[in-house]
């Protein structure tokens, strides 16, 4: 069944990209109740994806195929060219009032002009800026949504199973969901480095401190808790020094462009822009500070990290 067909809180939806992410949503939408057709290049991402009552699509084609019009298609793909490239050849095989969603990293003004261009075709454009990680199977994902008012409402069913209750927005016009996940993650640069930058001191400091204890007693009614401290006491547990990685951190595009759009906006946003500064050095040396931050990064989604 489409998206205007059905149960009133049952949709059908398709799936691009059944990587880390895309395969965890798919997966929970079905256990909301959601019919989900899969799509990904990797036959073996499919196989796994179809054990778990995810229809596996070969192709974009067949993806489009299976699904009912109007159809509601949704991208996990890496931001840049291969979510233009994708939506361009999706552009080519959906029809007017079909919806498309890109749920990846993109840069908001990329987000502006995919709009544009699906307009020209009919087909609706949602930006929907996701936060969650590995995490967001069983704790569901923050959903930052960008999109016309109507596309919104037709979706709301699947973004209500994807979100935990008070995790999901309607942000505004489409390019304000990547507008407000991009400050999303800058905001989670700051954070990064300045625990980071803390248990270097704490280490480095004249007493002989347990790190791993440090941080489980800030969980509890401390100021400085949080859902971050929580992982990185988890991280301490299994590796009291983090002696298993190097301190080597990555950045996947975000900070930069929240760090950029201050300086055009002329917002002062220093501890933004020292954070992902901090992570250029991090290529250069190993200190506890950069392992603390790789941690926590792969901790909460996953991202690589560089064994010692």
């Amino acid at each position: 069944m489409g998206l205007g067909k059905g149960a009133e809180h049952e949709m059908e939806i398709g799936m691009v990209g059944l990587g880390r992410m895309g395969a965890n949503m798919a997966r929970r939408l079905v256990r909301g109740g959601h019919q989900v057709v899969g799509f990904d290049p990797s036959h073996e991402a499919r196989a796994a994806a179809a054990k778990d009552g995810i229809t596996a699509a070969a192709s974009l084609e067949e993806l489009c195929h299976k699904l009912q019009p109007p159809r509601a298609v949704w991208l996990m793909v890496p931001a840049g060219d291969p979510t233009r490239q994708t939506i361009d050849k999706l552009l080519g095989l959906l029809d007017r009032s079909d919806i498309l969603v890109d749920g990846g990293n993109s840069h908001y003004k990329d987000s502006l002009a995919m709009a544009e261009l699906c307009a020209k075709s009919g087909v609706e454009f949602v930006d929907a800026g996701t936060s969650g990680g590995i995490w967001g199977l069983e704790e569901g994902y923050c959903l930052m949504v960008g999109g016309s008012t109507e596309a919104f409402s037709r979706l709301e069913p699947a973004l209500s199973a994807l979100a935990p209750k008070g995790g999901l927005l309607h942000t505004g016009p489409p390019g304000s969901g990547h507008y407000v996940k991009m400050v999303h993650n800058g905001i989670e640069y700051g954070l990064l480095e300045a625990y980071g930058e803390g248990f270097e001191l704490l280490k480095r400091g004249p007493f002989d401190l347990q790190l791993g204890e440090v941080a489980e007693l800030w969980r509890h009614a401390s100021v400085v808790r949080s859902w971050l401290l929580d992982l990185l006491a988890r991280a301490l547990e299994k590796d009291p020094q983090l002696e298993h990685l190097r301190g080597y951190v990555d950045d996947s595009g975000e900070g930069r462009w929240t760090a950029v759009e201050a300086i055009e906006r002329g917002v002062a946003a220093p501890v933004i822009t020292l954070s992902l500064q901090q992570r250029f050095l991090s290529r250069q040396e190993d200190t506890l500070s950069n392992r603390v931050i790789a941690a926590l990064r792969n901790e909460f989604g996953g991202h690589k990290v560089e064994p010692r």
